[in-house]
């Protein structure tokens, strides 16, 4: 069973809150799980529940996600914005932690496993890598930019996400319907009626909605980390290429391909959710 809670960050000259929801036993050893750009912690439910068997697991919302407060300029939903939110929420946690990381997610584990000092045990990227291409990154703008602001109905949200998600891989009726559900909030249409919207500030954008996309190099930061790395890719991925994939691999991280999936696979399945696990326990 989940249980909500959260935690108090520090940001320029205000606090802000930052919500999580968290499964198993507090006195098991820690996995930390943060979703990707336009996600929130609930994504994990299905992955949380079965390492609750053995772990602590917490997923949090990033800020500007889910029952996180939202920041007062677009500008601030940055990496390192993240990174800092995180790094309380480390605190709190007052103990190693293990972490898995979705695109988003995966770039703030990267930085945060590369930092001296880190607690970071082990390492999960879900199709996100020390390379990122520009291509990958403008499709991202472009669908997030083009995104409605309010839906008239549950149906027609679902319906948004099963197209911009088709890349999660091959979800069930019952999958799809529980993302919609998670992946929504209440709010007025222009009439006073009663719709939904997605479950972000749509300021999340600002950083990129104007840009012009450039390839991203994190190869330093691989250089830095320490810990184990399992390394997962959906098969058609554009934002994991194979060729950074096997980069990867060449350097030590354990690999794991999603077939039906591209970016990014939605770590709903039983056989993704079980290498997972394994390769948490064993590097526990």
């Amino acid at each position: 069973m989940a249980r909500a809670g959260s935690v108090q960050y520090l940001l320029g000259t205000a606090f802000y809150r930052l919500a999580y929801v968290e499964f198993g036993n507090p006195a098991a050893p820690a996995v930390l799980c943060v979703h990707g750009l336009t996600r929130n912690g609930r994504d994990f439910d299905p992955l949380a529940m079965r390492l609750a068997e053995h772990f602590h697991v917490i997923c949090p919302d990033l800020p500007g996600r889910g029952k996180s407060d939202w920041l007062p300029s677009g500008a601030l939903y940055q990496p390192p914005t993240y990174v800092t939110a995180l790094a309380h929420l480390l605190a709190a946690i007052n103990k190693p932690v293990a972490w898995v990381g979705t695109s988003l997610g995966g770039i703030c584990g990267m930085m945060t496993a590369a930092a001296g000092n880190a607690p970071i045990t082990s390492l999960v990227l879900n199709d996100i890598g020390p390379h990122i291409p520009k291509a990958a990154l403008a499709r991202i703008r472009d669908y997030m930019s083009a995104a409605p602001q309010s839906f008239a109905s549950m149906a027609a949200l679902e319906a948004h996400l099963r197209l911009i998600h088709a890349p999660f891989g091959n979800l069930s009726d019952a999958q799809w319907h529980y993302l919609a559900r998670i992946s929504a909030r209440s709010v007025l249409d222009p009439a006073g009626g009663s719709a939904y919207a997605l479950h972000y500030d749509p300021n999340i954008i600002e950083p990129i909605r104007d840009s012009t996309p450039a390839d991203v190099d994190l190869w330093p930061l691989w250089g830095m980390i320490k810990a184990p790395i399992l390394a997962i890719r959906g098969a058609s991925s554009d934002l994991l290429l194979s060729e950074t994939f096997e980069q990867m691999q060449a350097s030590g991280a354990k690999a794991l391909v999603v077939g039906d999936a591209g970016h990014a696979p939605a770590l709903m399945d039983e056989l993704t959710i079980n290498e997972i696990a394994a390769f948490l326990q064993h590097s526990a």
